[in-house]
């Protein structure tokens, strides 16, 4: 069983930025398609952005493209989301998942392994 593991939420004002990191036990996150969810109070879950086992593609919603970015260290085992000019918007407790069969292309990837959640809290 592969547990997943996000770190780095926090608390920070309207502009600021914030890392996430994604990890998981046994070093196996380097060989697996890495997506972040995240949900607010009282919304549904959103696909917020993917890594790509297979080469490498990222994928990220609307709602966040070009302020967060997606990225794996060399042995690939941590996966980052480094989250620029945040928004009280961001506000969600956001989900890393793993999985060897998806990919980011796919309309709505089913992904295997979730992490437990860190919680980002943006004011204004």
């Amino acid at each position: 069983q592969v547990q997943v593991v996000e770190s780095g939420g926090g608390l920070v004002q309207s502009g600021e930025s914030l890392t996430l990191s994604c990890t998981a036990s046994e070093g196996v996150l380097g060989g697996y398609t890495v997506g972040w969810f995240r949900q607010a109070p009282g919304k549904e879950r959103e696909r917020v952005s993917c890594i790509d086992r297979r080469d490498g593609s990222t994928y990220y919603a609307n709602s966040v493209k070009g302020r967060f970015v997606i990225s794996r260290d060399n042995p690939g085992n941590l996966v980052y989301l480094q989250m620029d000019n945040l928004k009280v918007e961001d506000t969600a407790i956001y989900y890393c998942t793993a999985d060897l069969w998806v990919h980011c292309i796919d309309t709505t990837p089913q992904f295997v392994y979730w992490g437990k959640g860190t919680q980002v809290t943006v004011s204004s």
